[in-house]
Parts: structure tokens; sequence; C-alpha cells
């Protein structure tokens, strides 16, 4: 079994070919049924965010893992492949763990070190976990990310400080302000950045909005999503005075506040603080206002220099998480490499249990005066013995199977043991229930939830043998 993940995110395709491929929650569950029924697909994760749609799999074999996908994409989404594949990325084993760790840890995010994948990508685990879509296998790798990026989050501070200029906004006013709960703020201007960072205040208590623009339609559209109130420019004048926070982005050639109409509404406000953030270029807002007592005034540049702080803050903390991932990388491939010797300690195992259970039919033969008392300490006794005996030899096992050459080392232990027979019944047994598996998706999808209630699978047995 391998570990892939296929898909296209920010980094290799543009958001009108990643569009093509958006999933909305309601298509999820389908989606995820279609992928069990793919030929070689044994489980399955998607995430899909306006930012990426990437498919985790667990797959049979390791030179057909890639083309399965594609074929899934190809059905689902009904789009040729020769259209998505230059923008196509495939991560196998090593690869596909570290890149899930880094996409969950927010570290492969357009934002380097936002929380919102977090919850994404534990969404899509639950979603596939609840529809049996997810096995022994992903069961530990999506938990151990999500466990992984909530440390990252908690013992780093990657997390903290504004990386976008409308944020960077929300920041300095909380230095001046402390809170915006009883804040007013005008917006002059209806474009985009104005927007952001008014949805930022607004988020954050800011109690009414004053949108201001040339066309007084625009400014009435904005104003509807704050709950505001539009006004003409000359409207915005007359009323300045009662803007705690002024948020500026207009394009105009010249300035719309200048000195004396600022110091003006700092008279009428008797001299209470104002926060006037100046995001146009050129600027609306005379510098020369920044003279003025208790006028805190910031302009673009002003915003971008804390952004890039910040970014760089952040950086710094990535590189401590880059580390946290490497270890938590390695701690799964050796968990991993163990499930390779699972058939050989359950061979043992039950081996000793047959080797137990003939001796003690033996023993009751020839000691049939032993009374039920007795017979159940001597049970005891050499079952516990027997155990013993193999402790070590399965703790030794367990170890060279995570070291390099180990292939030959289980080999050996096979032949001195002689559990040729039980590995390969074993073995035999993994490959039935895995065919048996794949064919219950392909029959039934009607009620999926189910698969959770029945009983453990036989990975699921070994992973319990290794524990």
């Amino acid at each position: 079994m391998h570990l892939i993940v296929v898909g296209l995110n920010y980094r290799t395709a543009p958001v009108e070919v990643r569009e093509r491929f958006a999933l909305s929650e309601q298509e999820l569950p389908e989606a995820l049924q279609a992928l069990r029924r793919t030929t070689g697909i044994l489980e399955g994760v998607v995430v899909a965010t306006c930012n990426r749609t990437e498919i985790y799999a667990v797959v049979d074999r390791h030179t057909l893992c890639g083309h399965y996908i594609r074929s899934f994409m190809e059905q689902w989404f009904k789009i040729p492949r020769t259209e998505f594949n230059p923008y196509l990325f495939m991560y196998e084993d090593e690869k596909a763990i570290e890149h899930l760790f880094r996409v969950t840890s927010g570290l492969d995010s357009m934002v380097i070190g936002e929380t919102q994948i977090l919850g994404q990508v534990r969404d899509a685990f639950l979603l596939s976990q609840k529809l049996g879509a997810t096995g022994t296998l992903f069961n530990k790798l999506f938990k151990q990310a999500v466990t992984l990026a909530k440390r990252a989050h908690n013992e780093t501070s990657i997390g903290e400080n504004a990386v976008s200029v409308s944020y960077a906004a929300v920041e300095l006013g909380k230095r001046i302000f402390g809170r915006f709960d009883n804040k007013k703020v005008m917006i002059l201007g209806a474009g985009k950045m104005s927007e952001l960072t008014a949805r930022h205040l607004s988020a954050n208590g800011a109690k009414e909005v004053l949108v201001v623009n040339r066309t007084l339609a625009r400014a009435e559209e904005l104003a509807k999503k704050f709950d505001g109130v539009a006004l003409s420019m000359d409207e915005a004048l007359a009323r300045l005075h009662e803007a705690d926070i002024v948020i500026s982005s207009t394009g105009a050639d010249r300035f719309v506040l200048t000195r004396d109409s600022v110091e003006a509404a700092m008279t009428r406000r008797k001299m209470k603080p104002m926060f006037l953030i100046d995001i146009a270029v050129p600027r609306d807002i005379e510098p020369a206002c920044s003279t003025l007592s208790n006028v805190y005034l910031y302009d673009i540049d002003d915003l971008e220099g804390i952004v890039e702080t910040n970014m760089a803050n952040r950086r710094k903390e990535a590189v401590a998480i880059e580390k946290m991932i490497a270890e938590e990388q390695e701690a799964y491939l050796q968990w991993y490499a163990t499930l390779g010797v699972a058939p050989l300690i359950r061979g043992l195992q039950e081996k000793t249990a047959s080797v137990h259970e003939q001796t003690m039919e033996s023993l009751l033969r020839k000691l049939p005066e032993l009374d039920e008392r007795q017979i159940k300490v001597i049970r005891k006794l050499t079952k516990s013995m027997l155990n013993q005996v193999i402790h070590d030899p399965i703790l030794r096992v367990k170890e060279m199977s995570a070291e390099k050459r180990s292939e030959a080392a289980m080999s050996m232990f096979v032949q001195m043991f002689a559990l040729e027979d039980e590995v390969a019944r074993i073995q035999a047994e993994m490959k039935a229930e895995e065919k048996a598996r794949a064919a219950a998706a392909a029959e039934t999808d009607a009620k999926p939830a189910e698969k959770t209630a029945e009983a453990p699978g036989i990975l699921s047995q070994l992973a319990g043998a290794l524990r």
C-alpha cells in the first residue's frame, strides 16, 4: 500500500482553473463515495477550499495510483485530463505526509500561519471517516496532522499579528482605542480595500458605519452590508466630527480631507482621538493632518511596513514548525513501517496460543484428577510464561522493521519461528478483506454512516497487535 496526494492549489493553478474543481459541502459526500468506488483506492479524503482541491488516497499499486485519481477527477468534474494535467501536483509516501502536515499547519497557505485551513482539513477527515472512506492509515495520519497543527499554533506565535493591510489597520486601531464597540466608522470610497477594512472593524465590534462615495448607489450597496448609512461627500464633511475612525480610498486626484477640515472636525468633537487610515494612492488625506493633536494618521506605506514586519516574524516561526513537521513525519513513517511486521507478530502470537492449547489438552488427559481451580491456575501460569518468552523477540522485530534492510531481518524472523504458513494465511486474509471492502463500497452507498459500526477490519486488528 502507498500514500498519495494529487490536486491543484493556488500555487499551481489560477482561480479560473481552481473554480472548475470546486466542491460544495453538499457535493462532497457523493464525491467521496465515487472516490471509494475508484479502482485501486483503499482510503480517501478530499480537502476542498477556495485555494485548493486535493485528493489524499491510500492505493494498492504504486505505478498506477496517479492514473486512478486522474480518472476519478476526469469523470467527476467532467473535464478532460489534458486540460487539467498541467496544473496538477502529485506527492507520494513521505512527500505526501509532509505536504499534509504543512497544509494543516498553515505553512502552505497563501497567508502563512492562518488557522482556517486546520478546521477545513479536520472537517474533511471527519466526513470521510463518517462515510467509511478512511481506515487504519488515514485515521492515524489525519489525527496526527490535526494534533501537530494545534501544537504548532500553541507553541509558536505564527498566527499572531496582522498580515494584510486591512487587518493591520484594525491592529493599529486597537492600540489607540482598545475596543471598537462604542466607535463610529466612516468609509470614504467604496472600493475593495475599504470594504475589507470596514469588515474587520465591524467584526471587532464597531457600532456604526457611515459609507461615503461619489456614486450614492454604490455607497448604499456597501452600507447595507454593515447596517450602515450612505452619505454624499458634502454630508460626510458635515458629519466628519462624528467619526472615530475614517478609512479613505477614493482614487481622487486631490486631497479629500485637508488639515483645515480635520481640524474643524476635531474642534467639534472636543479633541477626542480620531484614527485616519489613508489606503489610497495617490493619498486622500493631507499628511499635515498628522500634526494635529489626538489625530492618528496612517497611510498605505505605514500599514504595509507593519505587514512586512509581521510576515518576517511568521517566517521565523515557520522554521520552528518545519522542525516539528520533520519529527512527526519520521514518527509516522516508523509507525507505518511496523505495519509490515504485524502479520509476523500476529502469526507468532497465534502459533504460541495454539501450542499452549495443545499442551493444556495433553496435560488434562494425563492428569484427569485436576480440579477447575488447579486447571485455571496452570492455564494462567503457562500462558504468562509463553507470553514472556515471545515478548522480547516481538519488541526486537518491531525495532528492526523500522530500520533499513528490514526485509532480511523479518524474513529471518519468519524462518526462525517457522511462521511461513501463519504469515501467508494472515496476508491472504488482509487481501480478501480489502477486496470485500471495495466490493461493498461499489454495491451500496445508501447508508454510508453505518460503515463505522462494523467490526474492526484486519488492518485495525493488526495495528492493535502493535500497541
